[in-house]
């Protein structure tokens, strides 16, 4: 076939563990629960910066650091952006990866994040804690979108790799990974319970 794929995205979605995660995600659902009651300046700033909702972005965005359950989770993510990395062939011998950031977010009913992207790290994720029926999952953009010009609309039944937009379903328990240039967001949350994610960066030396 004359047509080739170059400049391929590629999103990594999989489940933390093969199984068991049911403790584990009760454990930091109740961890991000008491972290919204105790982190009056995140409230503050997501009064201001995330109207409906909650972050830590602003004010705790360095958990692995401070707890040792989202440590465990640092050591648990690390393998699976390895993994990432690999499959996009990104050569990392003799070099370290580690999670700079770390970060909560909770989203009441009509809550929304609008798009955004992560600087100053390579490869950027979420996992999901807490996803209600209904709620909405991680909205990514093509790259070449502000280059596209007089491109005429994509076809309803379009491929995944030839859309504008792609969504991934929010689901919890699963990793999402994602280079850190890709932008994205979160639409307004339409289920009647909170969704609770916890996003993170990754940066190499």
């Amino acid at each position: 076939m004359p047509v080739h794929a170059c400049f391929t995205t590629y999103i990594y979605d999989e489940p933390l563990l093969p199984s068991g995660t049911g403790r584990f995600n009760a454990d930091l659902h109740e961890e991000c629960l008491r972290l919204r009651d105790f982190d009056a300046a995140g409230r503050r700033w997501s009064t201001q910066n995330y109207p409906g909702g909650y972050t830590s972005y602003a004010s705790m965005n360095r958990l692995h650091g401070f707890s040792s359950t989202f440590a465990t989770l640092e050591r648990r993510l690390t393998r699976h952006v390895r993994a990432y990395a690999k499959s996009l062939d990104m050569d990392l011998r003799g070099r370290s990866i580690a999670m700079t950031d770390c970060w909560v977010n909770i989203m009441p009913p009509t809550a929304a994040h609008s798009m955004h992207l992560h600087p100053l790290s390579f490869i950027s994720g979420t996992y999901y804690v807490a996803t209600p029926e209904g709620c909405p999952g991680l909205k990514f953009e093509d790259p070449r979108l502000s280059s596209l010009m007089a491109a005429p609309p994509k076809l309803a039944t379009a491929r995944s790799t030839n859309r504008t937009h792609i969504t991934c379903p929010a689901r919890a328990g699963h990793v999402l990974l994602f280079e850190s240039w890709l932008r994205h967001e979160v639409a307004q949350n339409r289920a009647d319970a909170e969704r609770i994610s916890i996003s993170f960066n990754y940066a190499w030396s």
